[in-house]
């Protein structure tokens, strides 16, 4: 089983996980929306609601995440099986309250996956001198939400009811599961190598311990949280979920041909896969807050530009300028993150960016169903003002600071 496990591609494993956590577990449900509205008289406003419960439990998720004495591997496999089986409850159940609750579950999962892969892979990527490929990882979210997206137009165009197709999406991630259990098997294997160590060589357990997550002596001497990282990652979840949430929706309208509607979320997925690989080359010329700051001012092109365009090109260019940014600014945030508080503090400030994330990303929705139940507000509204805010970000982005001791080697960041 070791040696088997062992032959298993570890951006592999993470590109897995994540595709199922955050490309099903969390983005399934912009596809699906339509589905939902045309097959089950959905409102914009219900399915506003829904979108703000699976919100609420990624920020749940986050914030447990810092007091449960659990291991990444275990973060992992719970967070993967309780996603496949809240998809499958989706399709099953027919009520509102019930969706509810499958959707919060389904949040607070795909945080434990994120925090666990991150930790399991990235950690293991850089002690192995292979930083680069974590692109590949983080490529999974794309992935998932590209591969949801086609899924989800071709369900649409064979006539499949939305119950149904949260049922495939379902088997999916099971398939996806059984590929990513290669990552915390391995874990396992690995563990007990790292224990007998002898204590004359300490880089090789010092990075063992850093790859499965076990050391519990950092915690307690963790630096204080860089509060200027955690208040624009914030900003940012504000920012780019309204148009991440609604984008089919907003395309629906605009072209009621479903084959070109439902383009707009594979493309948002195809560009967030491509922009980790292309963001790595980036860093060689310029620092993190500088790739953040550019990508946040091009995500909000995106979403401006569905407001000044009413037309499908709109929609796509949205997608593109989206999605090809939202992750880049996930990568290079978490990466601050590590350089700014060093190893001993990395765990917890990226749980508080993380938390603060999806704080901001459940105000959005919350934001635009308050207003459009109450004043009648448009999506438009709520698109400007979410720009409004990632522009407002860019230069406390660019300001942001930290110790020169916290800079890794090799890095100009």
């Amino acid at each position: 089983m070791a040696s088997h496990a062992s032959r298993i591609p570890l951006p592999l494993a993470g590109l897995l996980a994540l595709a199922v956590a955050m490309g099903i577990g969390r983005f399934a449900f912009t596809p699906v929306l339509p589905m939902m509205q045309a097959d089950l008289g959905l409102s914009l406003s219900q399915g506003s609601w829904l979108a703000s419960a699976n919100y609420l439990g990624y920020l749940l998720g986050a914030l447990l995440v810092t007091h449960l004495p659990w291991p990444p591997a275990t973060l992992l496999r719970l967070g993967l099986w309780t996603v496949m089986l809240t998809t499958a409850a989706m399709g099953l159940d027919s009520h509102w309250l019930g969706w509810m609750s499958w959707r919060l579950l389904a949040g607070m999962a795909s945080a434990w996956v994120l925090i666990g892969t991150s930790a399991l892979c990235i950690a293991r990527l850089n002690a192995t001198g292979q930083t680069e490929r974590s692109g590949v990882v983080f490529g999974g979210v794309g992935c998932g939400i590209a591969f949801a997206g086609l899924a989800c137009m071709g369900l649409t165009l064979a006539g499949t009811t939305a119950s149904h197709a949260w049922l495939w999406l379902a088997a999916a991630a099971l398939g996806g599961l059984l590929g990513a259990s290669m990552l915390w098997r391995t874990a396992d294997v690995a563990s007990p190598a790292a224990t007998p160590a002898p204590a004359a060589s300490t880089t090789p357990p010092l990075k063992a311990a850093a790859a499965s997550g076990s050391s519990h002596a950092a915690v307690r001497t963790a630096p204080p949280l860089h509060w200027g990282l955690i208040l624009c990652y914030g900003v940012y979840g504000f920012g780019y979920i309204l148009p991440a949430t609604f984008l089919p929706a907003q395309a629906r309208l605009l072209v009621p041909d479903p084959w070109l509607f439902s383009l707009a979320w594979p493309v948002f997925g195809l560009a967030a896969a491509v922009s980790t690989v292309i963001s790595s080359r980036l860093s060689r010329r310029y620092t993190r807050p500088q790739i953040w700051a550019g990508a946040q001012v091009v995500m909000a092109v995106g979403v401006l530009a569905p407001v000044l365009w009413h037309a499908l090109p709109a929609i796509l260019l949205a997608a593109c300028c989206v999605g090809s940014t939202f992750m880049v600014i996930t990568m290079v945030g978490l990466q601050e993150a590590q350089a700014v508080v060093g190893q001993a503090g990395a765990k917890r400030q990226m749980a508080a960016m993380t938390a603060s994330f999806a704080l901001g990303q459940l105000i959005g929705p919350i934001f635009f169903s308050l207003t459009h139940a109450w004043f009648g507000a448009s999506l438009e509204f709520a698109l400007v003002l979410g720009t409004l805010g990632l522009l407002a970000g860019v230069l406390p982005i660019l300001r942001l600071g930290r110790p020169a001791a916290a800079v890794q080697p090799g890095g100009r960041q």
